[in-house]
């Protein structure tokens, strides 16, 4: 007979012999394996493949792994009988093990929800769990969960980014020593299988097309991503510039004097963070909001960290209105954007030669990201290309380089989805120099792509590799793609490092 799943809230419940397939085995699938084995459930984990590291742990951890073929329902899963699913993010919901699953009335859980249900396996001093910070959007929420975890680091409180950002959430929650805050980065995949997360303060940064090939339609990514706010307790914070994180907020259930905070990069309200004459403000969380504001930070001395291209801007202000609302002092947020650098790959500074930047934002993986970088510079050669996800490329096209105002000067399209690019530059832009790289062979393909962007560009122009999608197409992943690019760079250049500073980014 199949468990009921209601008293499993928590990880002094009983969950011995709870029978559980588990959906994959990276990163996240073996740390829910190896969670659910820790409690004494009866764990199966099927894949589609494993890496042998992963596999051989299996047995160890006392489950067992079962490898089928993508689109099959194996006949051991069937005989396990789980009582629940826990799926990894990158399964469809229209995938044939989880259509079985909802085809046999097994809930199927992601890797957040369980780890919500399990957070009080390691408690503070007062007795409770470490808090959830959540953040989701489009973009930027890697780097928002980074300034936010630093900023509260830096008021003296034990905190961990994890979740989407690479550190599974069911690591942090098992964490011997605990932790007093965990910042948690949602992506709209693990959003899509938690229903009962209560974050102490929640953002969605912002919301534009993407992953529409999982979800099946906007309306659906959207949705998904709006659950964030669901039962948040003390601060939504959303995005001012975007009107539907506003309404997000707006419709979501939350507990009882939780408080709407908005940012963006214009004059603040009375509940707001922004930006005045060149500073970056609360007004917010300060008892005389009505008639004055905190100064943050100025956007020069952001610059001076590389933070002050206008949609890092705006992940500084998300960032200052979440560890805010944790009560960080503004001292101790200044103190963390004084030594805080972004990530590879976003907006990186390669080299500066003969006047022109090359720059490697191989992590704008969307149109909605490329834009925010596109926006950043003035004149730009741009590079551009890969698996689009699904996502319409059209509307990011006609923006960019369509009409006199364009920031961009050429184009140079990778990828092996290069038609759509290349048709909807033609039909904006039929003036804008067009190269395409026409081989798709990994090796070749940013050696071409340099060469091509490097003819086209001028002193004073930025080489900009926004790619404005995924890079599984002909790369292992968008680091592998930026690291190419970065390679065929100072190859084509001779090995220089380049004899000018970078280009400061201003908003």
């Amino acid at each position: 007979m199949t468990r009921t799943l209601d008293d499993l809230t928590s990880w002094h419940a009983d969950w011995t012999g709870l029978r559980v397939a588990v959906l994959g085995l990276g990163v996240t699938g073996f740390s829910v394996a190896d969670t659910l084995t820790e409690l004494g459930a009866s764990v199966l984990v099927v894949a589609a493949s494993a890496k042998k590291e992963y596999a051989d742990l299996v047995p160890v951890i006392g489950a067992r792994l079962e490898l089928a073929p993508a689109g099959e329902v194996p006949d051991a899963l069937v005989a396990h009988d789980p009582d629940l699913v826990v799926a990894s993010p990158g399964y469809h919901p229209d995938d044939a093990l989880l259509v079985w699953a909802e085809g046999q009335g097994v809930p199927v859980w992601g890797d957040v929800e369980l780890a919500w249900r399990l957070r009080d396996k390691v408690v503070r001093a007062d007795g409770r769990p470490a808090d959830w910070i959540a953040v989701t959007g489009t973009n930027g929420k890697t780097t928002t969960v980074q300034l936010t975890a630093s900023m509260i680091l830096a008021a003296g409180h034990r905190v961990a980014p994890c979740g989407n950002i690479g550190i599974p959430v069911l690591d942090a929650i098992r964490d011997p020593e605990g932790f007093d805050v965990l910042v948690v980065e949602l992506s709209s995949y693990q959003l899509h299988s938690t229903s009962s997360m209560s974050p102490y303060s929640a953002v969605v940064l912002n919301v534009a097309d993407d992953h529409l090939d999982w979800h099946g339609s906007f309306e659906a990514y959207a949705a998904a991503k709006a659950k964030v706010y669901t039962n948040t307790q003390v601060a939504c914070v959303y995005n001012k510039a975007d009107e539907l994180t506003m309404r997000m907020v707006e419709e979501a259930d939350v507990v009882e004097g939780a408080r709407a905070i908005g940012f963006d990069l214009g004059t603040p309200g009375p509940s707001d963070f922004g930006v005045v004459d060149g500073i970056l403000v609360d007004r917010a969380f300060h008892e005389g909001r009505r008639d004055s504001a905190l100064e943050i930070a100025t956007v020069d001395e952001l610059a001076l960290r590389g933070l002050a291209a206008p949609h890092t801007v705006a992940d500084v202000l998300a960032a200052a209105a979440l560890a805010r609302s944790y009560g960080v002092s503004i001292e101790a947020i200044r103190e963390a954007l004084a030594g805080f650098s972004l990530d590879r790959h976003r907006i990186e500074h390669v080299v500066t030669a003969g006047g022109v930047t090359w720059v490697d934002d191989s992590k704008a993986t969307n149109p909605h990201a490329a834009a925010a970088s596109i926006k950043a510079y003035p004149s730009i050669v741009w590079v551009v290309g890969g698996l689009l996800k699904g996502v319409d490329i059209d509307p990011l096209v006609r923006d960019s380089v369509g009409g006199e105002s364009s920031r961009v000067k050429a184009v140079v399209v990778i990828g092996v989805e290069r038609g759509e690019v290349v048709e909807a530059i033609r039909r904006h832009a039929p003036d804008m120099p067009l190269f395409e790289v026409d081989h798709d062979e990994t090796s070749d393909v940013m050696a071409s792509a340099v060469a091509l962007a490097a003819a086209a560009a001028s002193p004073g122009d930025v080489v900009l590799l926004a790619p404005a999608a995924a890079s599984m197409d002909q790369f292992r992943d968008y680091a592998d793609r930026g690291n190419r690019f970065a390679r065929a760079v100072r190859s084509h250049l001779g090995g220089t490092d380049g004899d000018e500073p970078p280009a400061t980014v201003r908003p």
